[in-house]
């Protein structure tokens, strides 16, 4: 939309008070614009400004680095526009929201022409759904072209199983796999799912990659299904980090990341599920299959405890604090991170790549830079599946 100053509007004051007042309403457009959620951004953003270690990255945060509001859909949308590499998708760690000088827009213009990107963090799908609900509200030509050049991206990036590696073209090692850590397939199919049924800012998708975009997210979802692990027995029970491409078999990460069940994804991947206005059984299976191994994996009588403790610096991060796991009779169910595949036993690790039992044996580079305790699953178990339920009138057994 074309925007008016107010020195051009009083150049009009001769006319008209009625075209006055139109000329006024042109300028306050940008204050009716409705704030789009950022809060995809926010891992990224995390990174780039609290995690150090990156070599590759050619710009680094001021101290006190000032960001955008969410209100201020123009400016975040055109930094979006500028992180967009060539081919179509982003690089992670960075912030959408963060207020650049032309010094540092010229140094994010230096890998342009990046040819592996990711989606790791919530990187690329999360630039996608904003520019579409950007140019739902803006219609700037630039947001469209930018948002379709990142969705066929993503269609590009889907393996021949249907899941989505973590990075893209030409992944290696487990960036090759099928990745759930970090909500790649999730938000990847969250997104292609939107796009495909022209809701969530994308009413204006072209017919033809809204039929492109269901489709992928349809053979996603049963690659999803398919990766579902069963035990020994023979049951459902729930899902890795990353997932052998070939084998559809939880498969290792990272050094520290061993093959697991994982009880940080796994609910994720039921929220995305329950999201099926219309589930088929084979989706109802793994929801309630998911749901009881969650209830079987929480832990009861304690919380990790956070202490002050000499300050040290790690590769990737400082710190000046440590963490235990202390009882505590009257805590919340928690849940570790990573469950033994077969024994369903808590699992943690260091950097050296040995599996321990005890989060105490874990490294303190380890204890204090990854989460391996959480509450990920409260809200799914106490909200959404009692609610995804009575919606579809099923009972809890």
């Amino acid at each position: 939309m074309k925007t008016f100053s107010l020195t051009s509007i009083l150049r009009f004051s001769a006319m008209p008070v009625f075209f006055v007042a139109i000329c006024a309403i042109l300028l306050r457009a940008d204050d009716a614009l409705q704030p789009i959620d950022v809060s995809a951004f926010v891992d990224s953003a995390h990174h780039w400004r609290n995690v150090h270690g990156s070599s590759d990255n050619p710009l680094k945060p001021r101290p006190g680095h000032p960001s955008y509001k969410p209100e201020q859909v123009r400016e975040i949308a055109a930094n979006v526009l500028l992180f967009q590499c060539d081919n179509g998708g982003w690089p992670k760690n960075y912030d959408m929201c963060a207020i650049l000088n032309d010094e540092e827009k010229a140094a994010v213009l230096s890998i342009k022409n990046r040819k592996t990107v990711t989606f790791d963090n919530e990187t690329t799908h999360s630039q996608v759904a904003y520019l579409a609900k950007a140019y739902a509200q803006i219609k700037e030509p630039a947001y469209r072209d930018a948002c379709v050049r990142g969705l066929d991206f993503m269609l590009s990036a889907q393996l021949p199983g249907g899941g989505f590696p973590q990075r893209w073209p030409d992944p290696e090692g487990y960036h090759a796999y099928i990745t759930f850590n970090d909500r790649v397939m999730v938000g990847i199919l969250t997104v292609l799912r939107d796009a495909g049924n022209g809701v969530n800012g994308f009413a204006w998708l072209d017919t033809a990659r809204r039929e492109k975009c269901r489709n992928a997210q349809e053979r996603g979802t049963a690659c999803i299904l398919a990766c579902q692990y069963r035990n020994a027995k023979g049951e459902l029970v729930a899902w890795g980090q990353q997932h052998d491409p070939k084998t559809l078999l939880p498969a290792k990460g990272r050094g520290f990341e061993l093959p697991s069940l994982c009880a940080q994804d796994t609910p994720e991947i039921i929220r995305y599920l329950a999201g099926f206005e219309q589930p088929a059984p084979e989706i109802i299976a793994a929801i309630r299959a998911g749901v009881a191994w969650l209830e079987q994996s929480k832990i009861t009588g304690i919380r990790v405890e956070e202490f002050n403790s000499t300050p040290v610096k790690f590769r990737f991060h400082d710190t000046d604090i440590d963490r235990r796991v202390v009882n505590d009779p009257s805590a919340p169910p928690i849940w570790a991170r990573m469950y033994e595949m077969e024994t369903n036993r808590p699992m943690f690790c260091g950097r050296d790549q040995k599996k321990v039992y005890a989060f105490a044996e874990v490294d303190r580079d380890r204890r204090t830079g990854y989460d391996w305790y959480g509450y990920w699953p409260a809200d799914e178990l106490s909200g959404l599946y009692p609610a995804w339920l009575k919606k579809h009138g099923f009972s809890k057994k």
